[in-house]
């Protein structure tokens, strides 16, 4: 695929999985944040699995993704896996020489997804850490994604939209990557292949599912929405697809409307700046686009300081900012309000 490198690029990504009994129902969550302010989610579940294979998967898919798409210079992948960093950077290169083996001499438990993984490294981009939980407004969006998939639910994912054209100047819309992000995912029907009985394959998220032949179906409830799932084993080794059914009238229990996500996203953000400010934390530029939500190339032009929302943005040394509560704000909100 030729690409236009005039295109936005891609300057955060990060990645999260989860899973509930382990093994057992999981979800995985990803997102690419562009220099331009777009924001573009993925995400899935698959009905038998591990918090590992999650993660893993989740990683995949923004590799997979990235191969396609100009990223800053100094792009890394954020994830609180250390199961995934350590395995990337440390444990594969002696897996590999010792025939997929252990330390121990066992099998290199999830090999097809390392192996996966391996295949998809790209220069110059690397994983970093981020505690869960921590603030981390990406690693958080991420943790939310793959809980709701992992629970049975369908949470909205952020997607660019295409503009008809190129923008004022010549520059190409946000639209352009988001595009070449479908297509990337379009061709992903199934992001790994399993090839031992029994284990569930994960249908990427916007990609068609696995035909299958003479299926057997299994009615399955879920025990928290009483919605009715259907499950639909094909000839295919390990193929498992879950569809879900329409709830009799009557017998499920109502589910409480959640909030609107984009409240929650900003509620998240406005907690984050308080603790930015109140710890006297400065940012590079990629982070303060992250946390402002606004084009790195507009934040690039501000040479001294400017307000958003309840707030003080000031130049700190090296190109770096600062948070800084107004006089006129509210009070700073406590740690999980």
């Amino acid at each position: 695929m030729t690409l236009d490198q005039s295109s936005p690029r891609v300057v955060a990504a990060a990645c999260d999985g989860a899973c509930s009994g382990n093994p057992g129902p999981g979800g995985w969550g990803s997102l690419l944040r562009f220099e331009d302010g777009s924001v573009q989610e993925f995400g899935a579940a698959d009905p038998a699995t591990t918090n590992n294979r999650m993660e893993l998967k989740a990683a995949l898919v923004l590799l997979e993704c990235l191969k396609d798409l100009p990223c800053h210079p100094n792009l890394t992948i954020r994830t609180d896996s250390r199961y995934v960093i350590d395995g990337f950077t440390k444990w594969m290169t002696g897996w590999k020489r010792k025939g997929w083996r252990t330390a121990s001499g066992s099998p290199v438990l999830n090999r097809e997804l390392w192996e996966a993984l391996d295949r998809a490294r790209l220069p110059g981009v690397s994983f970093t850490y981020v505690k869960g939980h921590s603030g981390d407004p990406d690693n958080d969006r991420c943790d939310a994604i793959a809980v709701a998939f992992a629970k049975g639910g369908r949470p909205a994912l952020a997607q660019a939209s295409p503009q008809a054209g190129p923008a004022q100047g010549g520059s190409p819309s946000a639209g352009a990557a988001a595009g070449l992000v479908t297509k990337t995912r379009a061709r992903q029907t199934v992001l790994a292949v399993e090839s031992s009985p029994g284990q569930a394959k994960a249908v990427g998220a916007g990609s068609a599912p696995e035909p299958t032949t003479q299926p057997a179906a299994k009615a399955r409830v879920n025990p928290r929405t009483g919605t009715a799932a259907q499950q639909v084993e094909g000839t295919g080794p390990g193929a498992v697809q879950s569809v879900l059914l329409p709830e009799p009238p009557g017998l499920a229990e109502p589910v409480p409307e959640p909030a609107p996500l984009a409240l929650g996203q900003l509620l998240s953000r406005l907690e984050l700046a308080d603790r930015l400010a109140a710890g006297g934390y400065s940012l590079s530029l990629v982070e303060l686009a992250q946390l402002v939500q606004l084009p790195m190339k507009q934040l690039a032009e501000k040479a001294s300081a400017w307000s958003w929302r309840d707030w003080t943005v000031l130049p700190d040394a090296d190109g770096r900012w600062r948070l800084e509560r107004d006089a006129a704000g509210s009070e700073p909100m406590p740690p999980g309000t």
